[in-house]
């Protein structure tokens, strides 16, 4: 250690009040997290890119300051999907230091493991007072069924009005409108599950029936129109 001539001059005075770290919760208990292994939990971070074009949900599981599960999910960037391939490959293993450290390719990507980082060092996580934390595979419960991103898409025109174009639930299929021509309700297929019945050897379209959903009052609606194409369709 090298001190400058003014620090070597000084006279020793003892360090007195310090009571060490404060306390963050993890996983069920307060702990003094001083070194990167100290630190557990399931967090999430959002990022997004300089010309935010594209935005990224980065979900991780760390234990002992080792990544043991990442979930990327992003919206907007073509490229942005490629990039998050790679960062599912890259972050497993590494400790939490690594990752906020690695060039995980994409700018929203490496922006959410910062805000992920904040979090979770501040003691912000989603298991920070679940006893154990989250089992490995927790990120999953995010997806639901048919393990896809929950994605809203909405549209709207001054001119032209609102069209709602995927929900949660599914892929929207038809809008319904009252008499003053007001959505009153959706119906939708959800993809997913779409997917699962035609692996499972349903033909198409038997798995598109059997996927469908309604919302809302569908049954009082005066006309239901696809929203894509604003060509009427039955209820």
């Amino acid at each position: 250690m090298i001190y400058t001539h003014e620090v070597e001059m000084m006279c020793p005075v003892k360090q007195g009040v310090h009571h060490g770290a404060a306390p963050i919760p993890e996983e069920g208990k307060w702990v003094q997290a001083k070194e990167i292994k100290d630190i557990s939990g399931f967090t999430h971070g959002i990022g997004w890119c300089a010309p935010q074009q594209g935005a990224c949900k980065l979900s991780l599981n760390i234990k002992d300051g080792i990544i043991q599960e990442a979930l990327v999910e992003t919206i907007g960037c073509s490229g942005m999907t490629h990039s998050a391939a790679m960062a599912s490959e890259i972050l497993p293993g590494l400790t939490l230091l690594e990752a906020l450290n690695t060039d995980l390719v994409c700018d929203a990507i490496n922006t959410a493991m910062r805000e992920l980082f904040l979090q979770i060092v501040y003691g912000r996580s989603q298991s920070a007072f679940s006893d154990d934390g989250l089992a490995i595979g927790a990120g999953l419960e995010d997806l639901g069924k048919g393990l896809r991103s929950q994605i809203g898409t909405m549209y709207g025109t001054l001119k032209k009005g609102p069209r709602y174009l995927e929900m949660a639930e599914g892929y929207v299929t038809g809008i319904a409108l009252d008499k003053d021509d007001q959505i009153i309700g959706y119906q939708f297929v959800s993809l997913g599950k779409m997917t699962d019945f035609i692996k499972k050897g349903d033909d198409p379209n038997t798995a598109w029936e059997k996927a469908k959903g309604q919302y809302g009052r569908i049954d009082d609606a005066v006309r239901i129109i696809d929203p894509r194409t604003d060509k009427e369709i039955s209820k």
